[in-house]
């Protein structure tokens, strides 16, 4: 029998790189301190604790007087979103606080936005529409210059609703219908991957998302799917290990070992079916790490 040849494929495969920075990922209407009327959920929970994710975000800054970049492009009120963050971060302690309203793709270019993000020590996503993030950011230099320094660097990226939403790929930014029940309701783009191989979706139980996740996911199991409830995080370390922070629930969709599905068989317009996948629910402190592999680009 031919000796077996042996190949030379695996020998220059370089490890990717662990991440030293750290993703905050809201779902949305976080505590901030403010004199404002509760959330029923709020309300109930007897462990309830205001201003806990964005303290926690403080806690994470590296450095003396950190600056903290708040980047207001999701939203359609801009300066009001720049403002409550200004406020609430003040109250925390963090009185070097620079916003950044990238408007469109020429404002990406602007040297003094990059500047900003080259010192900073944390940067915050505010919510409004996931896809004006990825529209206006996607594929630029000041994009590029945020991931590096995630990756390289011990900074802290946060963001809350649209924010978080957009730091997953794939990306649900649409869903036609209010459950998701049906093919070609929910819709998905790149989103700007910090994370990937992870489709994050945000106000979650509020807003009775897990059918449009599981359609996310049934379409391409080899994602998770994260649901984060409002005034909810998840804290991600090493690009992969998971602290859920705040006062309510995470949803976690696994599909890596779904028996049945129909999404691939049925046409636009139809309900589909999806047998077999896992789901988690998760409370505050509790932890878990991704099942990501690595990347490999051939």
């Amino acid at each position: 029998m031919a000796k077996k040849r042996e190949t030379a494929k695996h020998l220059n495969k370089k490890e990717p790189p662990v991440p030293k920075g750290k993703l905050l990922a809201i779902g949305g209407k976080e505590g901030k301190g403010e004199d404002i009327e509760k959330t029923d959920i709020q309300e109930e929970n007897k462990d309830f604790i205001d201003l806990q994710i964005l303290q926690r975000y403080v806690d994470e800054l590296k450095g003396e007087n950190p600056l903290v970049a708040v980047i207001t492009t999701a939203s359609t009120e801009p300066e009001a979103a720049g403002n409550d963050y200004i406020k609430v971060f003040n109250k925390l302690g963090v009185t070097n606080v620079e916003i950044i309203n990238i408007k469109d793709r020429a404002d990406a270019k602007k040297p003094e936005y990059r500047e900003i993000i080259e010192k900073a020590a944390g940067i915050m996503f505010t919510g409004g529409d996931q896809l004006r993030l990825t529209a206006i950011l996607g594929g630029t230099a000041i994009l590029e210059v945020m991931k590096e320094r995630y990756t390289y660097e011990e900074i802290i990226v946060g963001g809350t609703s649209a924010g978080a939403a957009a730091m997953s790929t794939p990306m649900i930014y649409e869903g036609e219908t209010q459950g998701g029940m049906i093919k070609g309701d929910v819709r998905i783009t790149t989103g700007l991957e910090f994370m990937k191989n992870v489709a994050i979706d945000t106000h979650f139980i509020a807003r009775g998302r897990i059918v449009r996740m599981a359609q996310a996911i049934s379409t391409n199991p080899g994602c998770v799917g994260i649901g984060l409830e409002e005034d909810t995080a998840i804290l991600v370390t090493e690009g992969k290990h998971i602290e859920v922070v705040g006062n309510g629930l995470i949803t976690v969709v696994d599909g890596s070992d779904i028996s049945r599905s129909t999404i691939y068989e049925i046409g636009n317009g139809e309900p589909f079916t999806v047998c077999d996948l896992r789901v988690h629910l998760m409370a505050d402190q509790e932890t878990f790490d991704l099942p990501i592999y690595d990347q490999l680009h051939l």
